[in-house]
């Protein structure tokens, strides 16, 4: 490996998703790309990990490793396995670029987030990046890319813990870049009951056609208009507004 900086790249659509096989290309411009991500389709699988059960490894192509477990598994693999996957720490993480959105509140559900979050978790720099359906891949690929080194440049040896951004581009071919915030993005909670040929019922979970409600400054206000939208997303999920709030219950329940 050379002294350019090492980038690791996962995602939750599997290690031969186009995206993925886009945001590479892009990024090796920049850097050496090794990539560990997920063997089949890991979307919505939020940060879990695979404790309960074995998992396989292997290495597809020259950088390009397959596990058969969740997008923070992938990440916390490669950072953990001695050599095997990365040759040293790398200096940034990139998952996606993933086929279809992640607004708003789908940053708690999307697996795309997890794995960049699972490396800002162990101080490292991470994006987050997905793209419309509609977008031009390669694009968005090169603009996720550059917003990528960007970030890099500007928080290598800053103390604090490690940036984390999360990327959404429209569609289209060229898009300028919005600072934002999470929006509101809103699914039809829908329960949908089925009965298989043999009379045994079965269900889906999960809304279609997400509405988005106006909130100044949002990454869903920024798709809306047509631009690409970048949110820090924090790693520390205290609630400072409802300290006072814990406290009194807990001091009604210790007197209980």
């Amino acid at each position: 490996m050379s002294q350019r900086p090492l980038i690791l790249l996962s995602n939750d659509d599997g290690y031969a998703a186009p995206g993925l096989v886009a945001m590479r290309q892009a990024l090796a411009s920049f850097g050496d790309v090794i990539v560990c991500a997920p063997e089949l389709n890991q979307s919505a699988t939020s940060h879990s990990l695979s404790l309960h059960r074995s998992l396989r490894l292997r290495q597809v192509d020259d950088a390009v490793f397959a596990l058969d477990g969740t997008p923070a598994d992938c990440v916390y693999v490669a950072l953990h396995s001695a050599g095997r996957i990365l040759p040293r720490r790398p200096d940034i993480a990139v998952s996606g670029l993933n086929h279809g959105l992640n607004l708003g509140i789908d940053v708690f559900y999307s697996g795309t987030v997890a794995a960049a979050r699972e490396a800002a978790l162990r101080g490292i720099p991470a994006v987050a990046t997905s793209a419309d359906f509609n977008a031009d891949r390669k694009a968005a690929a090169e603009l996720s890319a550059r917003i990528a080194v960007a970030l890099w440049e500007r928080a290598r040896g800053k103390p604090g813990p490690a940036p984390l951004v999360n990327v959404n581009i429209p569609n289209g071919d060229h898009w300028a870049v919005r600072s934002t915030r999470l929006g509101s993005r809103l699914y039809g909670d829908d329960v949908i009951y089925r009965n298989d040929p043999r009379g045994r019922e079965y269900l889906w979970i999960g809304g279609a056609d997400p509405r988005h409600e106006p909130v100044p400054g949002s990454d869903t206000d920024a798709y809306d208009a047509g631009e690409a939208s970048l949110t820090p997303l924090s790693l520390d999920l205290f609630d400072v507004d409802r300290a006072a709030l814990a406290a009194q219950v807990a001091t009604a329940t210790t007197r209980a």
